[in-house]
């Protein structure tokens, strides 16, 4: 998750940018729509042209078809450049409302157009949609650069910035985090280094861009076709008709097709009894992107670690972690690296305290092998059903997903914050199988609009994530428009039925969404998730645990058929063996932040000196104490999306840490009566409401009281024993 699509395709062109002071943008936006008047690929036919007239400006999709984003873009950039030029170049003395409340109000056409198309590529992309990205990720950079390294308008921000001690709160915040936006993209260099600094942006839009599209098309050539049904013993009926129903949507008709998820580790493979097949699935998730297919990943790997590691030169840096961290909450790498080395010792005795016992039960069931990353799943999933009797299989039967989504996370936002979710058949969507609710809040007023994209589907990437397609504002009087996205795989007839991390994932992501769903900020570029990478995960992580409270659990936990509660022994099951396994899943977690860092820390000659991208790996989670057998990183280098198409490089950590937080502020709200509407106003006054507009840590202490400590995290992660007073 988890920033907007919208943000890590664009960067500073809309976060940093917007508009102009009223007089000035009123004369550019009249040259402007004259200027789309007469150019006939744009005018009003287009329906980004103008606003939607749906509510709270939803994308009308009915009417948006591919040839419209091209034209759109191209207007939008060259209004916003006219708008920003109009700032910049303004007769009169620099103010907070003629530059950086003018700056805040431009672009509206470019982020219409954007918004749009970003999410739909992401959700719903296909060949056209990726080629437009190809095509449209250089010049978006430059558009970007055109902005943050105009030396009259750094020139007109300064002087705000030099003036800024009679301003204060948001607008006090927006003028130092413009300020430095600007310092940050390179607005004090020479103009032989700005003209690096755009050489450098142009190629890493481009590579990051070519590294996500080339993750849909490994996707497509590591995909598993299985001629033998028998093959796949230890899956559902239901399972194995999902399959055989994949398998004919691309051509096999009468096989089965397997695809391969985002992680190493691939969820099937802990039902699959073919040890041959599980071995063949394994290795096709760990080895793609490494030259074993027509696509490999690992020279862009190479090439984005040394741009970032020269680009984090050129501006004054140390490294690209450092660079990254200075606005972060860790504050630089070495804090981060330390917060998780500290783990690695608990983490690896526990892992292998869990490897001794699947080993055990291998040799138990006469397999004469040592466990493999290909068996862990697999035998995993044994040891758990007899040390917790648990089926995972019968779970899920408490875990049908409209039952989930309604009386699980609805319910449990209700009797939190007091929302309501009501479904609007009447607005468009841009696919199958997607759901728009209207969101009111305690009083009936309408907070925005939220869109549930759950299942997966060709053309969506992998993972789960939120984003927008109108952001809050305050000035601008913006309601929100949020979008969760998961990969669901949806049953081919009859329910779907969801694991207990497909559950939790649910509530993670409708976090992000309710960041996004309660901003409450007057300025676009501090509202929701606009805040830094190891603080926008911890609204998300910590209303995962809200799942496991008893009244939401005896709320959706029912049998799809019955209708009949979870039982409590199976329950009690359910609790107990929530942590198992915990060593590995951290492990593999950790190995994967740690692997970020030892990319992000390099010098720009360390970086170019990678030769053998396997070799680095390995070496880099030797040397930090994580490299375990049969415990790979969650995300090896070639499909490490997070930070080599994502925005997380040099970031992975955040979700640990963002966790640390999560774990303190869900201990204390239970210490002060747990699931109660008087607790959920209180986060979502201090916490939820306040984006970027407020420091992270002192919202954290405004609600809390004091900063958080570590022993809630180890808690929560089954990882140590609580003290008892």
């Amino acid at each position: 998750m988890r920033k907007s699509l919208i943000a890590v395709a664009i960067g500073a062109a809309l976060t940093v940018a917007a508009c102009s002071d009223k007089d000035a943008t009123q004369q550019v936006n009249e040259t402007v729509q004259t200027e789309q008047a007469q150019n006939s690929a744009f005018n009003e036919s287009n329906p980004f042209y103008a606003e939607s007239t749906l509510p709270y400006n939803a994308p009308d999709f009915t009417q948006i078809k591919f040839e419209h984003y091209m034209p759109a873009f191209e207007a939008g950039m060259d209004e916003h450049a006219k708008e920003i030029e109009a700032i910049a170049s303004n007769s009169e003395a620099p103010t907070f409302e003629n530059t950086i409340v003018a700056m805040e109000r431009a672009g509206a056409l470019l982020n219409r157009v954007a918004s749009v198309f970003y999410n739909v590529a992401g959700s719903n992309g296909n060949d056209d949609t990726r080629a437009l990205q190809s095509e449209l990720a250089p010049k978006m950079a430059a558009h970007s650069d055109n902005i943050s390294l105009n030396p009259e308008l750094f020139a007109r921000v300064k002087a705000v910035y030099d003036n800024r001690e009679e301003l204060d709160g948001e607008a006090l915040r927006l003028v130092e985090d413009t300020y430095k936006g600007f310092v940050r993209a390179g607005a004090q260099l020479n103009e032989e280094a700005k003209g690096k600094i755009r050489e450098i942006n142009s190629e890493v839009s481009s590579l990051t861009t070519e590294f996500q599209r080339n993750l849909m098309a490994l996707a497509k050539e590591n995909m598993i076709v299985v001629d033998d049904k028998a093959q796949l013993a230890g899956l559902s009926d239901a399972e194995i008709q999902q399959l055989a129903a994949a398998a004919t949507s691309v051509g096999h008709d009468g096989k089965y097709a397997i695809s391969i998820t985002n992680t190493t580790r691939q969820p099937i493979l802990s039902s699959l009894e073919n040890r041959e097949l599980r071995q063949r699935i394994w290795e096709a998730s760990a080895y793609r992107g490494t030259g074993n297919t027509e696509t490999d990943n690992r020279p862009l790997v190479k090439r984005l670690a040394q741009l970032r590691a020269e680009k984090a030169q050129l501006l004054g840096y140390d490294s690209w972690g450092d660079y990254v961290l200075e606005n972060s909450m860790a504050g630089n790498p070495e804090a981060a690296q330390e917060m998780l080395r500290k783990l690695v010792p608990a983490v690896v005795s526990n892992v292998e305290a869990e490897k001794a016992e699947i080993q055990a039960m291998i040799d138990r069931e006469g397999g004469d092998f040592e466990v493999q990353p290909w068996d862990w799943a697999y035998y995993a999933e044994k040891v758990r059903a007899e040390k917790y009797a648990l089926d995972s299989e019968e779970v899920k039967k408490y875990f049908e997903f409209n039952r989930v989504v309604e009386d699980g996370v609805f319910f449990a936002m209700k009797e939190l914050f007091g929302i309501t979710f009501e479904q609007r058949d009447d607005i468009p969507t841009y696919g199958d199988n997607i759901r728009v609710y209207e969101v009111k809040d305690i009083d009936g007023e309408t907070l925005g609009l939220f869109y549930g994209d759950w299942f997966t589907r060709d053309g969506k990437r992998g993972g789960a994530w939120m984003s927008s397609f109108v952001s809050q504002s305050n000035l601008l009087d913006k309601k929100p428009v949020v979008l969760n996205n998961q990969n669901i795989k949806l049953a081919a007839e009859g329910p779907t039925f969801l694991s207990f991390d497909e559950v939790s994932t649910m509530f993670h992501e409708m976090g992000h969404g309710l960041h996004g769903m309660f901003s409450d900020v007057m300025y676009p570029s501090l509202a929701g998730t606009s805040v830094s990478r190891d603080y926008v995960e911890f609204p998300s992580t910590f209303q995962e645990d809200w799942m496991l409270n008893e009244k939401v659990l005896n709320n959706f936990a029912k049998h799809y058929e019955t209708g009949e509660q979870m039982p409590k022994e199976l329950l009690d099951k359910v609790l107990a063996a929530k942590n198992f396994n915990m060593g590995y899943d951290t492990l593999e977690y950790i190995a994967s932040a740690l692997l970020d860092f030892e990319y992000h820390t390099l010098s720009p000659e360390a970086a170019a000196s990678i030769e053998d991208v396997a070799a680095f790996e390995t070496a880099a989670l030797e040397r930090n104490g994580v490299a375990v057998d049969a415990v790979p990183p969650r995300y090896k280098s070639t499909f490490f999306a997070h930070v080599f198409a994502g925005g997380y490089s040099a970031g992975y950590y955040a979700y640990m840490w963002s966790e640390i937080l999560a774990a303190d502020a869900f201990k204390y709200m239970q210490e002060q009566g747990g699931l109660t509407l008087e607790n959920g106003q209180k986060f979502r006054d201090t916490i939820l409401s306040k984006g970027n507009s407020k420091d992270p840590m002192q919202q954290y202490i405004d609600f809390r009281g004091q900063e958080p400590t570590g022993e809630a995290l180890l808690e929560r992660r089954g990882l140590t024993t609580p003290k008892i007073d």
